[in-house]
Parts: structure tokens; C-alpha cells; sequence
């Protein structure tokens, strides 16, 4: 009986904390790297040869998705996912933005278009129409029309995002910028700590009245390969201490047609320059993770980090290993479209938490709607938060049955030197159809991860199955395919029952 009054007590301190908290608007953080991979982090590789204490830390805080998947195995498509929640296939946004058609070999990559449709409303949107304050910095790379840009798409603040997708080869990531960054720095000042400055002045700045979404999309780690000297050398002597040769660098990747000549892959991880960039971005989403408590924000604030491909391992100096995964950045082998993924969701997730169910960056919207509600604002009639294709992650986090596939469609030849295709992931098995011959794979990535065990002839049935859902999925979202070139041979085209 003498605890009774103890407990009533402790059980009101609660009630009245839990009251304040959820009374408190959920703020909006999205941290988006570029062109950096799943085993570029010590969270998903032990064998890490870069430093990343705090996107580790995040994750430890947090949740951390072991199976996160880009929409794409380059940058633009996956962005539109990033923004719009949709997957860029339903708009024929499957290729990097830029001028011209993509790049062709035996066929003619599919056509497709060159920005975000204004008709998919964005993040921002979302959230501004529900009085949110909202802010951009960073690589944008959804089209270069004024009204594509950040601040047409419902950010009020837009910091260097552009149609560009790196940050130039002159001053590169070291003041001076080049002009379309669009930001006066004194000599040698490093764009992921001016970039970063920026987020963390702007949130400083707010009166606190208003809840904020701010997104921060590093242009680290894309190339050109810059990075700060003193984290360069300290990687370089890494490297010779670990007697690191250049001999075993690089291992051959299969051959795109028979003939052609064999892509080389880096299977190891000791670039020093490329280390260096990844410090540098870690350092500063550090320092951004300690803005946000220092302001008192921690518990009314999700958090979300993700990258938008896998990492470059097959062309432009091949600067990182995504060992144990196959292939790399333009490739639908597992280097190329898993990714980093990680949550920090207050009152949600559970500090240290570990999931390997699939998740993709469509759902990265409908989780950020669900934390904040800003979805059920939006009433002008644009295309509604029901509509949005992925999922809130609160229901895989809470465990909660999950039955879907995840699909992929990339009709184009790859700067990287991967082939035109689709894949249709459930549960562990993944399949993937080839788009210039109707050549199939499949694996089971539970037990197959660097997917070397081909099992499309041993497993007929399930490749049917899973080519008939596939097909389904593309031609639902009116997918674009390869065509011939005039007078040559025509691709293999779809036929859906």
C-alpha cells in the first residue's frame, strides 16, 4: 500500500511528459549523400576502411534498414522517389537529368523526361501547405527550369541545388565554386562544411514557432575526387600500414555483350582521397546530429540519412568497393541499388534496432508525412498522400505484416557499364530481367548476397511467377523500353498476359 501514492505519482510524470511531447509538432530532417555505399559505413560493414562515427551513431540511435533500396541505380531517378514518394518509372524519370538522349550500345536507351513533374507534389510541398518552414542545400539534380528548381518546389529556402549533379572539376568542392553553386566563400572554404553551416545557421535562425522540414543532399561523395589534404594523408598512411598493394585492386565484372570487353570492378576498399571525402561528410552530419540537441530538438525531430545509389565501383576511377555486393553504381546487382538507410524517429523507433526487411526510398515521404501529418494539409486537389506508393516505415519498424515486392525499372545503359533491366524483389529472392535479350536471373539473396549462385534454371517456377509480377508492375506504370537503331536488330519487348 505505501508504494501506491509513488506509482500514481510516477504514472502522472509520465502521462504529463508524454502530453508535452506529442503536443510538440514533429520536425523534419532528410540527410541525402550521393553516389555513397551500403558498405561505405562501419554500421554495415565491419571491415570499413573509412571512418563514419556519426552516421553509425545515428544508426545505433535509431533504426538502421540493412536492406535499404535506391529506386535506381543512378542519382535522378532516385531523387524523384526521394521527393515525390512515387517510384520515377510512373513518369519515365528513370534516367540522370541532362541534355540529350542517354547513352546507347547495341539498342537505344528508352526515352524519358529530364525533371520532377510539377504534377507530383514534393516533400515540401506537403509540408508547407501545413505551415511548415521549409529549407533545401545541396544537389538537387531534378531539372534546371526555373520552375523545377528548389524554391518553385515548395522549399522557402534554397542553398546551391541546381540542375547540376556535381559540384564542377575546377574548384570543385573547395572555394572558389563553381557559379552555379552560387555561393560567394573566402578561398579553400569545403562545400560539405559550407553546406552544412548553412542547415545549421537556418535552424538556429527559426523563431520556433513554426515545425521545419530541412533537407541537406550532400554533393559528397560524387566525383570529382577533392578531398580535405590532412584526412588525405591521414588515409594514405592507412593504406601503407595495412600494406595495401596495387595488385589485387580490381577483379573483372561480367561482360555486357559477348565480346565487348570485360568492366573492371574494385573489389577493395584504400582510396585515400575517396576516404577523406567520407570522413568529411560524416564529420559534418556530426555536427549537424549535435545541432539538433543542442536546440532542444532531439525529441520532437525524425531524422532520416540515405543515399541515392550505390557506390561507384566499375568506372571514373572506381573510387570504392562495395564488397561483399556485387557491381556498383548503374548496375542492378545488389552494389548498385542497396544502399545506407537509417531512422531516427523519437517515440518510434528503439535505440540500436537492426531490420532487414526491404525498404526503398519512396517510402521516405510517407514516413516523414506520418511522423509530422503535414499529408493530411494538402487539399488542393494535386495527386493526394493516398496515392503515394511507398509505405511509412512506422509499420515495418513496428513489425507489422508487410506483404509487397519491390520493382525496379532501368531501360538505360548505365555510364557505369550496366545493362538495361528490371528487378522484382519478395522476401529474398530477386529477379532480374535483362532488357536487351529477355535474359533472367535469379538469386536468394539470404543466402547469396554477393549473387553468385545463379539459380533462374534450377528455380523455373518461381521465375515465371515472379517475371509475370514484374510485368504487371511495368505495365501498370506504362514503362518505357529499349529500341533499335535504324536498320539494326529489334530488343527484346515486353509481353504482359
Amino acid at each position: 500500500m505505501t508504494h501506491r501514492p509513488i506509482l500514481l505519482l510516477a504514472f502522472l510524470a509520465t502521462a504529463l511528459c508524454t502530453a508535452l511531447s506529442t503536443a510538440q509538432p514533429m520536425n523534419a530532417v532528410l540527410i541525402v549523400a550521393d553516389d555513397f555505399g551500403w558498405a561505405d559505413i562501419g554500421a554495415n560493414n565491419p571491415n570499413c576502411f573509412y571512418e563514419t562515427p556519426n552516421l553509425d551513431r545515428l544508426a545505433a540511435s535509431g533504426v538502421n534498414f540493412t536492406r535499404g533500396y535506391a529506386a535506381a541505380p543512378v542519382c535522378s531517378p532516385t531523387r524523384v522517389s526521394i521527393m515525390s514518394g512515387v517510384s520515377p518509372a510512373l513518369d519515365a524519370a528513370t534516367e540522370w537529368f541532362g541534355e540529350g538522349p542517354s547513352r546507347s550500345e547495341r539498342f537505344l536507351s528508352a526515352d524519358r523526361i529530364n525533371h520532377l513533374p510539377t504534377a507530383r507534389p514534393t516533400i515540401a510541398e506537403y509540408h508547407r501547405a501545413a505551415g511548415y518552414e521549409t529549407f533545401f542545400a545541396g544537389k538537387w539534380h531534378l531539372g534546371g527550369h526555373e520552375r523545377h528548381l528548389p524554391q518553385n518546389r515548395g522549399f522557402d529556402v534554397n542553398i546551391a541545388g541546381c540542375d547540376k549533379g556535381n559540384p564542377g572539376w575546377k574548384g570543385g568542392y573547395f572555394a572558389p565554386y563553381a557559379d552555379f553553386i552560387g555561393l560567394d566563400a573566402p578561398e579553400g572554404e569545403h562545400l560539405p562544411a559550407r553546406l552544412t553551416d548553412e542547415t545549421i545557421d537556418w535552424i538556429r535562425s527559426r523563431d520556433g514557432e513554426q515545425p521545419f522540414l530541412a533537407v541537406l543532399s550532400y554533393y559528397s561523395v560524387h566525383t570529382p575526387l577533392q578531398g580535405r589534404e590532412d584526412l588525405v594523408e591521414k588515409y594514405r598512411k592507412r593504406a601503407a600500414a595495412m600494406g595495401l598493394d596495387q595488385d589485387d585492386r580490381y577483379t573483372d565484372e561480367e561482360q555486357i555483350w559477348p565480346g565487348n570487353t570485360a568492366r573492371k570492378v574494385r573489389i577493395r576498399q584504400d582510396n585515400a582521397v575517396y576516404a577523406a571525402m567520407v570522413e568529411a561528410m560524416d564529420e559534418h552530419i556530426g555536427r549537424l546530429l549535435d545541432s539538433i540537441d543542442d536546440a532542444g530538438l532531439r525529441e520532437n525531430t525524425i531524422v532520416m540519412f540515405v543515399s541515392d545509389n550505390g557506390g561507384l565501383s566499375t568506372s571514373e576511377g572506381s573510387p570504392t568497393s562495395n564488397v561483399p555486393l556485387r557491381g556498383g553504381k548503374g548496375w542492378l546487382y545488389e552494389g548498385g541499388i542497396r544502399v545506407p538507410f537509417m531512422m531516427r524517429w523519437p517515440g518510434v523507433t528503439e535505440a540500436g534496432t537492426t531490420v532487414g526487411t526491404a525498404v526503398h526510398t519512396s517510402d521516405i515521404v510517407p514516413t516523414i508525412l506520418d511522423a509530422t501529418g503535414a499529408g493530411t494539409h494538402l487539399r488542393d486537389g494535386r495527386f493526394p498522400p493516398s496515392r503515394l506508393e511507398g509505405v511509412s516505415l512506422r509499420r515495418v519498424v513496428s513489425a507489422e505484416p508487410l506483404d509487397r515486392a519491390l520493382a525496379f525499372h532501368y531501360p538505360h545503359y548505365g555510364n557505369q557499364g550496366g545493362f538495361p533491366g528490371g528487378v522484382l524483389m519478395r522476401g529474398d529472392m530477386k529477379y532480374i530481367l535483362r532488357y536487351e535479350d529477355g535474359k533472367e536471373q535469379l538469386f536468394d539473396l539470404g543466402a547469396d548476397l554477393g549473387e553468385q549462385n545463379d539459380l533462374a534454371e534450377a528455380r523455373s517456377e518461381t521465375v515465371d511467377q515472379m517475371r509475370r509480377e514484374l510485368l504487371g508492375w511495368l505495365d501498370r506504370h506504362h514503362a518505357r523500353f529499349l529500341t533499335a537503331k535504324p536498320g539494326g536488330l529489334n530488343p527484346w519487348q515486353p509481353a504482359v498476359d
